[in-house]
């Protein structure tokens, strides 16, 4: 509920909210300012709030759950998946059950690993049920509201009559009567619930994973359809022109052909990334934030609770007549309210009672040794002091305390125009000042000023080091916040955030375009006086100019941004809004593990990308090898033996989860195109390899390329004798091991030994690979060949990859967007090289102007030391 303050017997009309500042106005329409009129003694009758309750609907946010089922199904969506089930349902039409067993095996546990690593993923809107009122007996001092969860404020608010106060907000100080003016998703925290409901976009990292498979559909379905057709053509008449006969030869291309085991190890990959980031008190909620998280360019933070400690705290005060900061804080101390439920009192006692030895030691809390409070006037709205009657136990002297708003105090001592200029100097920096004062030595109606206190929400220990850091890593942090400015900005200074703080109001400026306020938002180090439409806009905007962003946040007006990022991550001590929106939540306090999670996250990417390059180039490989013989040769491998490459290969690659891997010290990016072609080019070169072999071992040692026809029709006689079919084993091993061996290269984009791959790693991609050489050397399911072919190929295999080692480092040295704006210039792609010529234009025209201001200040240095030497060297003389 949102509710709005009533003067305790006012009738008439409802004062229109005045607000604090623009962007956390209410405002109410005239229309329900004319239904509002309620008599706040009796409130609504039965039949005014049964009519009431059929026009605006129940105080409750819709709740949007999605069916669990229907989630499961999901995994089974994506350009992969739909190749993986086209041949599933080919391999049953063609009664070729291994196949068909194999491939819904490979889609079931993909599914399951999936579902299960997110099964406890909650709906966002679960936690925003939260609806918290302000009754009581009416007043007519000002309710202290705590809304830091809604609005981001670090300070509580003051509110009195004619204020909104929003559901879910804390009634920290104060009693008032109000009445409901709105309900549910009308209200301030309904809209926040009303955003993250519409964000439904679909991730990052499944579109790459699309992507890829697009490709590999496209690919695999040309060629397949050519073979197809021209055997359906050629053999038309015959057993092998059969369609029944030709589907099941291009159904094992096809499943060859398929990444099976992609989003398997994909999946793997990540869920042992999450485990890892678990350790380290990081809990993955959507699996795949775990790599979207190393492309993250952008951190947008909330401050209050994420940056900062979310509570008042003792700054440096301003002193006055000699007196210490201890002394300020025992005056401070002896004219507080003992159990005052004020966060103002409370960052006073606290200070004191840590810092003072007086204080250590008690045996009653709220006395002070050595002096004893004979009387004390609590704080008034009308004076703005607290003043406390102090007996001194040993001189048995006796004075006065006050303590309160800085200019009360001021004018008690009879003006300072010191302490004037101080006020206002932590005003600009948006802290929050309090005056103290005493009566002298003696005289009992004389007040001297012993200074002022300056309270802040103080950066956490570890955010400076933690944006740093961040920073060093190519990740830009932008503070975004729903307080003031001036505090926005001292927290900014402090965290060394050296840019530019703006106001919320850039953000929806009419006279800017969208490109002029997406500027303002890549260039500020942040806003201030946000509310969660600010946020969601800014994490929107990014996003539209093509950057990841990450945002961090503990509160419900987080949770849209939250839910919006591209990884939202909800900090320690979170409401469960904030939580039940993210992706990754810390369960440690500050946002050091941030950085341990762009760590883990970037080694996992690495680990990815090389599983990627390495299949799309098997498959690549596969394909071009297999259309040229199946269609000059009519030859190919048997189905289990494609079969057996496919499964033994991708289970042996999963342990890529555990291995080496180089750390990029800016974001990643998948870069398609470059993978892709960096396929292409590694692929056709083991094309290449993989004829030599089949030539050689058919010209020169006779193995000539025959098949057993397989099929229900297919009679004893008609099967090719084992001896005669040696060129399947040899053929076996080269293809299973020429293209495993490339994943050393794969591993990252430098020379194979400058990060070797871990002991795991090595053992069991080389032993999988022994295991296949044992198979073509002993038989069983392959021709026996002589132990010696079979050595030398696998040699001939492994030194393979150190030469397309070679050609992939040259490829990615050479490699840059220019070389591909020029190579396929789209209009997108020069559209996009002119801004970046422009931008490094511009960034070279500053760093220009830059340089010629330091050499005048060098100039001006020189000058004035020659000057000052020459005035020393004439006052010697």
């Amino acid at each position: 509920m949102s509710e709005k303050i009533e003067e305790p017997q006012q009738k008439g009309n409802l004062q229109v909210e005045e607000a604090e500042h623009h962007e956390h106005a209410d405002e109410i329409s005239p229309e329900l300012e004319a239904l509002l009129k309620t008599d706040p003694k009796h409130g609504l009758t039965s039949a005014e709030a049964a009519e009431r309750l059929a026009r605006f609907g129940p105080n409750e946010l819709a709740e949007v759950k999605r069916n669990p089922l229907l989630k499961f199904l999901s995994y089974f969506t994506g350009a992969i998946a739909y190749l993986i089930e086209v041949a599933c349902i080919i391999s049953a039409v063609v009664k070729d059950w291994l196949d068909f067993g194999i491939i819904l095996a490979l889609l079931i546990v993909n599914a399951c690993i999936g579902f299960i690593e997110e099964a406890k993923a909650e709906s966002a809107l679960d936690a925003l049920l939260l609806g918290i009122g302000a009754t009581g007996e009416a007043t007519e001092g000002d309710l202290l509201i705590d809304q830091s969860a809604l609005t981001g404020e670090s300070l509580p608010v003051a509110k009195n009559k004619g204020k909104t106060v929003y559901s879910s907000s804390i009634v920290k100080q104060g009693q008032q009567m109000a009445v409901v003016t709105k309900t549910g998703g009308d209200t301030f925290i309904g809209r926040a619930a009303n955003l993250i409901s519409l964000t439904t976009e679909e991730g990052h990292f499944q579109k790459i994973i699309n992507r890829i498979g697009n490709f590999l559909i496209l690919i695999t379905v040309v060629l397949v359809l050519i073979i197809m057709v021209y055997q359906l053509v050629h053999f038309k008449g015959t057993r092998k022109g059969r369609f029944i006969v030709v589907l099941g030869q291009v159904l094992v291309l096809t499943v060859a052909a398929i990444p099976v085991g992609l989003p398997t190890v994909m999946s793997v990959t990540m869920a042992v990334g999450a485990k890892q980031l678990a350790a380290k008190k990081v809990i993955v909620k959507r699996l795949t934030a775990v790599e979207e998280m190393a492309s993250v360019s952008v951190l947008c933070s909330d401050k209050t609770g994420t940056l900062t400690l979310n509570e008042l705290t003792f700054d440096e005060p301003y002193l006055s007549n000699n007196y210490t900061s201890d002394d300020i804080l025992l005056y401070s101390y002896l004219a507080a309210e003992a159990g005052a439920n004020d966060p103002i009192e409370f960052a006073v006692r606290t200070a004191a009672e840590a810092q003072l030895a007086i204080l250590q030691g008690r045996t009653h809390k709220h006395e002070v040794p050595g002096f004893k409070v004979t009387s004390f006037l609590p704080f008034n709205p009308s004076t703005k002091l607290t003043q406390a009657t102090i007996t001194n136990l040993t001189t048995n002297s006796t004075f006065k305390v006050a303590k309160g708003a800085p200019q009360v105090i001021i004018k008690l001592v009879g003006g300072d125009d010191d302490a004037v200029r101080a006020v206002n100097n932590l005003a600009k920096r948006g802290l929050r000042a309090l005056g103290v004062a005493r009566t002298v030595e003696g005289n009992m109606d004389q007040w001297e000023l012993i200074g002022m206190i300056s309270l802040i929400d103080p950066p956490r220990p570890d955010s400076a080091e933690t944006i740093r850091r961040c920073n060093d890593m190519g990740v830009a942090v932008k503070m975004i916040t729903g307080d003031q400015l001036i505090i926005a900005k001292e927290v900014a200074h402090r965290l060394g955030m050296q840019r530019v703080m703006l106001d919320a109001g850039h953000l929806v400026d009419p006279t800017k375009s969208e490109e002029e306020v997406t500027e303002h938002v890549i260039r500020a180090d942040g806003f201030a006086h946000v509310i969660p439409e600010h946020k969601y806009r800014v994490v929107e905007l990014l996003q539209k100019r093509g950057i990841l962003v990450g945002m961090t946040g503990d509160g419900v007006n987080d949770a849209p941004a939250l839910k919006k990022a591209n990884v939202g991550i909800a900090v320690h001590g979170c409401t469960d809004a904030a939580r039940s929106a993210a992706d990754i939540v810390l369960l440690a306090p500050g946002l050091s593990t941030i950085v341990d999670g762009l760590v883990t996250s970037r080694a996992i990417f690495q680990r990815m990308r090389s599983y990627a390059l390495y299949r799309i180039t098997s498959t690549v490989h596969f394909l071009m090898f297999f259309f040229v013989v199946v269609m000059a040769y009519d030859w190919c491998l048997p189905p289990y033996l494609l079969i057996l490459i496919c499964i033994l290969n991708d289970l042996a690659t999963l342990v890529i989860a555990v291995d080496n891997a180089q750390i990029s010290q800016h974001p990643d990016k998948w870069r398609i195109g470059q993978l892709i072609t960096m396929s292409i080019v590694l692929g056709a070169l083991l094309c290449a390899l993989s004829f030599a072999h089949f030539y050689v071992f058919w010209k020169v040692y006779g193995y000539e390329p025959k098949n057993s026809p397989h099929g229900d029709d297919v009679t004893e006689d008609m099967k090719v004798p084992a001896e005669e079919r040696k060129l399947e084993s040899i053929m076996y091993l080269h293809i299973s091991s020429a293209p495993h061996f490339v994943i050393f290269s794969t591993r990252l984009t430098g020379y194979f030994w400058e990060n070797l791959p871990s002991p795991t790693f090595s053992i069991v991609i080389i032993g999988t690979q022994i295991i296949a050489l044992l198979m073509v050397i002993f038989g069983g399911l392959t021709p026996k060949v002589p132990a010696g072919e079979a050595i030398v190929v696998l040699l001939i295999s492994f030194i393979y990859f150190i030469l397309l080692d070679i050609v992939k480092v040259q490829i990615f040295k050479r490699w840059s967007f220019k070389l591909t704006a020029k190579l396929v210039p789209t209009t997108a792609r020069r559209n996009k090289l002119a801004e970046r010529d422009a931008a490094d234009l511009q960034q070279k025209r500053v760093w220009d102007s830059i340089d010629q201001v330091r050499k005048v200040a060098v100039m001006t240095a020189v000058v004035s030391s020659f000057a000052e030497k020459s005035a020393v060297a004439e006052e010697a003389k």
